[in-house]
């Protein structure tokens, strides 16, 4: 599985319904069921939100934006999606990574 970092942006503050924010939980809670949503939640600034997707493919996670409420009915107008090389100790924090070593100023 790939992880992705999708980023809601330009909320349409003071627009938010009790039926779309049930219907954006019951999405969240479906997705997150099957697997697919490791993490979610606003950003304090009440300015956007995160959403981490494990899936197969870019297109599999933007499938899963466009089917969120929020999205969909136009509650958050754009959202951006980037994959995500997760550093960690089993590959060295990404040490030895090919973008990595690209970036390492010789």
């Amino acid at each position: 599985m790939i992880k992705y970092i999708t980023i809601l942006k330009d909320k349409r503050k003071g627009t938010l319904t009790s039926d779309l924010l049930s219907q954006h939980i019951d999405h969240l809670r479906e997705q997150t069921l099957k697997g697919n949503i490791a993490l979610c939640g606003p950003f304090k600034d009440d300015d956007g939100a995160l959403q981490i997707i494990e899936v197969e493919s870019k297109e599999a996670a933007e499938s899963i934006i466009k089917q969120d409420p929020f999205i969909r009915e136009g509650y958050y107008r754009n959202y951006e999606i980037f994959e995500l090389i997760e550093a960690n100790e089993n590959n060295n924090w990404l040490s030895k990574d090919s973008q990595t070593k690209g970036n390492i100023n010789k």
